[in-house]
């Protein structure tokens, strides 16, 4: 058992809770947490580590969507629009991916665990990520994506995906979690859908899927035309969607930890069907604004979970969440500041650890104990701003403790 201390914590719990001069005492999980004062006299026999002046304890910050396997690029694709950057992956997909080494992503995520992540929400594609997540003191919910509309190609493709997801099923342990991911409504077959949420059902896995990411997206699959008509010419040699938005929707149900990324086209129709879902939307700013795409409007959130994510280095220029946070936080100006930086702060952890069906992301009794250290330039005067002064000023953190180790 240990003891930790600081000036503020700041729970993330559903009161928004805010200890001033506090500690925990905890293990694997949180046993306590309290003032200071009180947990001195309840442990007088305990050492308690305390923290430099002017900082805080909150729980470790939940990337809930990133994509690993495209960390090599910095300025090889094209941004700015959304199907330029389509085309732009595909002709330099192999060698983006052979620059990903696990070296490379073994890095990444070091990176990603200073900047206060300690757990992550992994699409991969591949499988090419494994083991540097493997190695990683981060928790990762590994997200095994299954892609193919082509109706020749299904038993290929769902026996790839099933090779990959027993490959990540063999590694389960107490900080890897095996997930399922849906690549689109656009790119998987009906099938391959039903097939794959079956497992997902069957076995209980937490569920990911990429929704109306652009306004191409949502022509297609309304319209059959725009910029996607002629890629999936050119590709695939079918001129028609695979699906429509809604039957999309529609096969997810009785899934418990279920969420879709972007939605930045999605209709109010589609916003109610995921709120009857209860699913999360993965919010991932930077990446919108690099491909040019929609903003999500927060403010028909209001009976939804959002949550944060970075996407990957292949639509944006950091995984840090903290960079991320900053952006949400500057590019949503229709919200009063202060109050939306508390809201986002509790999207990158509360909301998060419910995205992923995980026992993290608020500082509270029996939680597990994910938790990071931080230090503010100064003295806060305002209590009430706190989580505005976390946002702006935090780079990098002072201690990481994820599972009750420091890492």
């Amino acid at each position: 058992m240990k003891i930790i201390a600081a000036k503020w914590i700041v729970t993330c719990d559903e009161n928004d809770s805010i200890i001033e001069d506090g500690a925990i005492v905890y293990d694997k999980t949180i046993k306590e947490i309290d003032t200071f004062e009180n947990i001195s006299k309840k442990y007088p026999n305990e050492i308690i580590e305390e923290l430099e002046d002017n900082s805080v304890l909150m729980p470790g910050l939940i990337n809930t969507h990133v994509h690993l396997e495209f960390s090599s690029n910095t300025t090889t694709l094209k941004y700015g629009n959304f199907m330029l950057w389509l085309n732009s992956v595909i002709a330099s997909r192999d060698e983006l991916v052979q620059k990903a080494t696990t070296k490379l992503i073994s890095k990444k995520l070091e990176m990603m665990k200073k900047s206060g992540t300690t757990t992550i929400g992994a699409i991969s594609s591949y499988g090419f990520e494994l083991e540097a997540c493997l190695n990683s003191p981060l928790n990762t919910v590994f997200f095994n994506e299954v892609i193919g509309s082509k109706a020749d190609m299904i038993d290929t493709l769902f026996n790839d995906f099933k090779a990959r997801l027993q490959k990540s099923e063999d590694k389960k342990s107490e900080k890897f979690f095996p997930a399922i991911a849906i690549h689109s409504p656009y790119s998987v077959h009906p099938f391959l859908i039903r097939e794959t949420l079956n497992i997902a059902k069957q076995k209980d896995y937490p569920v990911s899927a990429h929704f109306l990411e652009s306004i191409e997206e949502y022509d297609w699959l309304h319209k059959d035309e725009g910029g996607f008509l002629e890629f999936f010419k050119n590709f695939l040699g079918e001129e028609k969607a695979v699906t429509k938005p809604m039957r999309f929707l529609e096969q997810f149900q009785n899934l418990k930890n279920l969420s879709f990324t972007h939605c930045v086209e999605a209709s109010n129709d589609d916003l109610n069907k995921i709120e009857e879902l209860n699913a999360t939307i993965n919010h991932c700013v930077t990446s919108n604004r690099v491909l040019n795409n929609t903003k999500l409007d927060l403010r028909k959130l209001d009976n939804i979970n959002f949550s944060i994510g970075t996407d990957g280095l292949s639509s944006n220029n950091s995984l840090s969440m903290f960079d991320e946070l900053r952006n949400v936080l500057m590019m949503h100006s229709e919200f009063e500041i202060n109050s939306f930086a508390k809201k986002i702060l509790k999207a990158a952890t509360f909301n998060g650890a419910k995205a992923l069906g995980l026992n993290k992301g608020t500082l509270a009794k029996n939680k597990d104990s994910d938790i990071i250290a931080i230090k503010l330039p100064d003295a806060i005067k305002h209590k009430e701003d706190i989580s505005t002064h976390i946002i702006l000023h935090t780079k990098y953190v002072k201690k990481t403790i994820i599972r009750g180790i420091d890492a």
